[in-house]
């Protein structure tokens, strides 16, 4: 028997009010990203566009698109499969934004705002792993 996805409804259809962007992982993700763009990119300079700036816009990009691509599958393993990847890229850009910190690029109260996006937007997507690990667990029985 096929996983069915989360996108359905308890009918078993199509409810198009309901989709990855109504995730709170998701939408943490997408301020996230947003953060990331709009206060961290700016203040790395330019001889670093070819390498740390690469490196945060694809880790942005790749927090939300994972979710989104999850949740689109239909799988309940193949979804996990894309927020674990989700996740991995979250740590990434805790990782970059210790980096620029560091380096001098961001001040302290830049990387403590990150930081706390950082972490409630890995709080949610673990749930909702956990969520949809539970959710392939009942669907067996």
């Amino acid at each position: 028997m096929e996983d069915k996805h989360l996108i359905e409804d308890s009918r078993g259809e199509y409810n198009k009010e309901k989709d990855f962007t109504s995730l709170l992982c998701w939408q943490d993700a997408h301020k996230m990203k947003l953060f990331f763009y709009n206060d961290i990119l700016p203040k790395i300079p330019y001889n670093e566009k070819d390498n740390l700036v690469i490196q945060i816009k694809k880790a942005s990009i790749s927090s939300t698109a994972n979710i989104a691509e999850g949740y689109g599958r239909f799988h309940y393993q193949e979804g996990i499969q894309f927020y674990r990847i989700s996740r991995g890229s979250i740590y990434e850009l805790k990782d970059h934004l210790i980096s620029c910190n560091s380096i001098g690029y961001v001040d302290d109260e830049l990387l403590e705002k990150g930081i706390q996006l950082i972490e409630s937007t890995k709080i949610k997507l673990n749930g909702y792993i956990k969520f949809v690990q539970n959710q392939k667990k009942k669907d067996k029985k």
